[in-house]
């Protein structure tokens, strides 16, 4: 048999051999590595693969050690634990929800605000859900609002983590997306390619982040004038009034410098975001130090807390290094590049189809997982159809936002349902962010329709 068809058939076996064997539960890395290596010696025997392509893993995996960039993902981590850690998330809840409580659906607007700035200063999306769930739905549901409208938008709001900068997804996917494009580019006969930087995703994730936070509002004062049952208006004590002014300027301000100083670097160009990375995480621990919550205690937990989700995420990332080599020597990126450019409508179709790919696994696969197993095998073809680098890479984001959102594996809905009360069925969760993923659904249609809503920002910035 033709060893390019064996190695052909050999990679889409692969692919979902891997997904089988994630489904069952075994550890992401090592099933990635582990399945990718049994299906290389296969290949092997077969005579469809080479085992002296393994050489070039060294390379990518010291490539990864060496880059400066990726230096940022542990310091954003260490600032969002710092800022969970010292309460400042629990009093910018308290604060906002009496800034708007008073209003019809004022809670609901109060939460998807907070969602936004702790997205912005902490990016953390287990923390803020299950911050949030702690704090704003006992309050909500004491005030009457309907349990799925609570827990929909506090899920929803929980995860802007994954697109409103400074988002780790998007520094991974900005340095994926850098060396695909540059390699893609030399292919084209472009020997000086336009770089694509971590701070473009960043600059082309801004808009569509506050599009999607002004959709999320929207929802909330539609149901405030259809259905006002839903999300009555809480009572404020007149001591708790008199008290606002204060608490506005120590909880609301503090965290919103930070933002400015993070995002206003890295987007002016001031600083990269490994540096501004680095401005954010002793900022936080000024913050922290301020409220006296800088003790020993709390920064040995927000340390192990950093080097168990980096370590996570980078095993991941080098066993995904392994899947990517394989798949690739067996034939399966022209497998696939073949597929996409036969689809019929062309680079829309592609692009709907890999959308579609990718919104349908966000059901059974973690965000990390789906990036590191599509993006690598896709993104050449896409870019090669001369998809911009940066509204893919935004594209992907708000997609694979969706994955924490959509039942029945969305990991917000687990993060939600471990800190609601017993009154609040899962079913109940389940139905409350069906609305939200509808809202997702919609905004990637607006960006597909309009992609100078991320274009926009980054060529005013930066130049195309």
């Amino acid at each position: 048999m033709d060893p390019i068809l064996i190695g052909e058939v050999l990679s889409v076996v692969m692919f979902f051999g891997i997904i089988c064997v994630l489904m069952l539960g075994y550890p992401v890395a090592f099933s990635l590595a582990g399945v990718s290596l049994f299906f290389a010696g296969l290949g092997w025997l077969l005579g469809a693969f080479d085992p002296s392509n393994f050489s070039s893993l060294a390379s990518r995996y010291i490539g990864v050690m060496l880059n400066e960039v990726l230096v940022a993902v542990p310091l954003f981590i260490f600032m969002g634990m710092m800022l969970e850690r010292s309460g400042i998330a629990e009093k910018l809840l308290i604060t906002m929800g009496r800034m708007f409580g008073t209003l019809r659906g004022g809670l609901g607007l109060s939460v998807i605000l907070v969602g936004a700035l702790l997205a912005a200063s902490t990016g953390i999306i287990g923390a803020t859900v299950v911050t949030m769930g702690l704090l704003s739905l006992p309050a909500m549901l004491r005030a009457g609002y309907d349990p799925r409208l609570a827990t929909g938008v506090i899920c929803a709001s929980g995860t802007l983590g994954q697109i409103i900068p400074p988002s780790t997804v998007l520094i991974f996917m900005g340095d994926m997306l850098s060396g695909i494009n540059a390699q893609v580019q030399m292919e084209k006969g472009n020997f000086a390619p336009s770089a694509v930087s971590v701070g473009d995703l960043f600059a082309g994730a801004f808009m569509p982040g506050l599009m999607l936070v002004s959709f999320y509002m929207l929802w909330m004062i539609y149901k405030a004038i259809r259905d006002p049952k839903s999300c009555p208006a809480l009572e404020v004590t007149p001591e708790e009034r008199a008290s606002l002014r204060k608490d506005v300027l120590t909880s609301l301000l503090p965290p919103l410098v930070l933002i400015m100083a993070v995002l206003g670097s890295i987007l002016g160009g001031i600083a990269t975001p490994t540096e501004s990375a680095a401005v954010g995480a002793v900022g936080a621990m000024v913050l922290a130090a301020v409220k006296r919550k800088l003790t020993l205690t709390n920064l040995r937990g927000c340390m192990a807390a950093t080097a168990n989700t980096t370590t996570m995420v980078f095993v991941i990332l080098l066993g995904a290094s392994v899947f990517s080599l394989v798949f690739r020597m067996l034939g399966g990126d022209e497998l696939v590049a073949s597929f996409l450019s036969n689809l019929p409508g062309g680079t829309l179709g592609a692009i709907l189809f890999v959308m579609l790919l990718m919104f349908l696994l966000g059901f059974i696969l973690d965000t990390f997982e789906i990036i590191f197993i599509v993006l690598p095998i896709t993104a050449p073809i896409l870019l090669m159809m001369d998809v911009d680098p940066v509204w893919l890479g935004v594209m992907v984001a708000i997609n694979l936002q969706t994955s924490f959102l959509t039942p029945p594996f969305g990991f917000a809905l687990f993060y939600l349902r471990g800190v609601a009360p017993s009154s609040v069925s899962t079913r109940m969760i389940y139905e409350g962010v069906l609305p939200f993923v509808g809202i997702q659904l919609v905004a990637l249609a607006t960006l597909i329709i309009f992609p100078e809503i991320v274009t926009w920002l980054p060529n005013k910035l930066y130049g195309n």
